[in-house]
């Protein structure tokens, strides 16, 4: 499979392609409009659902309490009831496991016992029946399973709340996976939330739950999840993403798996099948990695993708950010993707121009008053640019190592009170994946400064960061 991995990008088309699905000139433009039903619509359906989840909620807990009595040496009576609820949400199904899942990677934003034990649901999540996955691959594409692939297997390689990814061999011997949603699960996710939505509005009578904004937390996973559910933009996405990986010449050392549009359909995505291992299984100093250039490799398309091209991807956990076999990075599940408009990117961009090159975060302030953010604020743009500077600089200057996610939200949502504004969603899905890289920048790559690297903005910044090159001798990484 390495020559697979390593080959060229082509069109997924063969002269042996066999029967081909609805997509295989690439999703038409009805396909990508993302459905929006209303969220605040609460009928019987969500009313029963609502008294379910309150029961098994209950009952969990109350469970996972009864147990820690007669065993209250293993945990805290915190942590039983965490665990508790988590085995609630994994009970409950594909929308309280992605809830779950949301938890434990903003642990900044909830009590740590609970998104502690939220953890493990990132990688434990039941898979579904092979013949349903078959059913609807063949609903989608319109064709048996035998005559469009080679082999299909029907053990899942890996299993997510929405969908799971089976392999599978291609008529003319590639080897790809198919990822396929489970069943029903537009339906039942709907429902779900809508229920939750009630709930959270229901417990904003507590102040915790005010504070954290039960129901905007709600919404956000509402509307990211309506997206997640269409796969022809799920799949859009990440071939966009894999063109840009390549746009200034550079980044051979990154992938994105080639999708197959032949065998792609509204619930289904065919992708070039990918070998390596999840980041977090690699061990510093074992088989000559140097493993801080990989994760300096990864972050540079990645920045480069938020700053310059658009679409970033917006879930890179371990399970989603592999080491391959050839010794490259690959970003895996495009599900959740963000995309900020060209002004604000314009603002991060000179941020890091500040906090990397030349320290003038006054020159930021202009952006920051065309965004309208501060536009009534009575300072001038050196005092804006020095609240600027107060608030990111220390943070984009520290070791990625030492940054702490809930350190980073925090500063933003300090610095929206100041102005009397809040900070965009866009911001916070970037401060989330910070929070994951700073996790393998502590394993993988101690001491490295992301705001420091020249290698990470050399497409971004590309004439400063050669006059810094030139200036300091210092040569960058292929």
């Amino acid at each position: 499979m390495h020559e697979d991995t390593l080959r060229e990008d082509t069109s997924g088309d063969s002269e042996d392609t066999g029967p081909v699905g609805p997509f295989s000139y690439g999703p038409p433009p009805a396909a990508l409009a993302v459905g929006t039903p209303r969220l605040d619509r609460f009928g019987v359906a969500e009313l029963g659902r609502a008294v379910v989840v309150a029961v098994v909620l209950v009952a969990f807990v109350t469970w996972g309490v009864v147990r820690w009595i007669f065993r209250p040496q293993q945990r805290r009576l915190v942590d039983a009831a965490a665990h508790g609820t988590v085995d609630a949400f994994e009970h409950l199904g594909p929308t309280f496991v992605k809830l779950g899942q949301l938890i434990a990677s903003s642990s900044g934003l909830f009590p740590a016992p609970l998104a502690e034990a939220c953890l493990r649901m990132l990688d434990d999540v039941p898979t579904f029946p092979a013949e349903q996955a078959r059913a609807v691959i063949e609903a989608d594409l319109g064709h048996p399973i035998g005559e469009m692939f080679r082999s299909f297997d029907d053990v899942p390689l890996a299993a997510a709340s929405v969908a799971q990814v089976h392999g599978c061999v291609l008529r003319d011997g590639r080897h790809a996976v198919v990822k396929v949603q489970r069943p029903g699960i537009a339906r039942r996710m709907l429902v779900d939330l809508r229920a939750a939505y009630m709930g959270a509005k229901l417990l904003q009578v507590f102040e915790f739950f005010r504070i954290a904004n039960t129901p905007a937390i709600i919404r956000d996973l509402y509307n990211a999840t309506m997206t997640e559910l269409n796969a022809a933009v799920e799949a859009d996405r990440q071939d966009r993403f894999r063109r840009n990986i390549g746009a200034f010449g550079d980044n051979r050392f990154v992938a994105v798996p080639e999708v197959f549009w032949n065998w792609c359909g509204p619930r289904v995505i065919c992708m070039e099948r990918l070998y390596g291992k999840p980041i977090d299984r690699v061990t510093p100093g074992h088989d000559g990695l140097d493993t801080t250039l990989l994760v300096r490799r990864g972050v540079k398309v990645w920045i480069e993708a938020v700053l310059v091209h658009g679409p970033f991807h917006g879930d890179v956990h371990a399970g989603n950010l592999w080491l391959l076999d050839d010794g490259r990075v690959a970003m895996l599940d495009f599900g959740i993707v963000g995309e900020l408009p060209e002004r604000w990117r314009s603002l991060l961009r000179g941020l890091f121009r500040a906090a990397l090159l030349d320290g003038d975060f006054a020159s930021v302030a202009g952006v920051v008053r065309e965004l309208g953010v501060a536009a009534n604020l009575d300072l001038d743009d050196a005092e804006v640019g020095r609240q600027i500077a107060a608030t990111f600089a220390p943070l984009l200057g520290s070791d990625v190592g030492e940054l702490r996610l809930s350190e980073l939200i925090y500063a933003l949502v300090s610095l929206g009170r100041k102005w009397n504004a809040t900070s965009p969603e866009e911001l916070v899905l970037f401060g989330k994946q910070l929070g994951y890289f700073e996790r393998y920048a502590t394993a993988l790559a101690p001491g490295w400064v992301l705001g420091r690297d020249p290698f990470v903005f050399r497409n971004v910044f590309p004439d400063e960061v050669a006059i810094r090159i030139a200036e300091s001798g210092v040569s960058l990484p292929d």
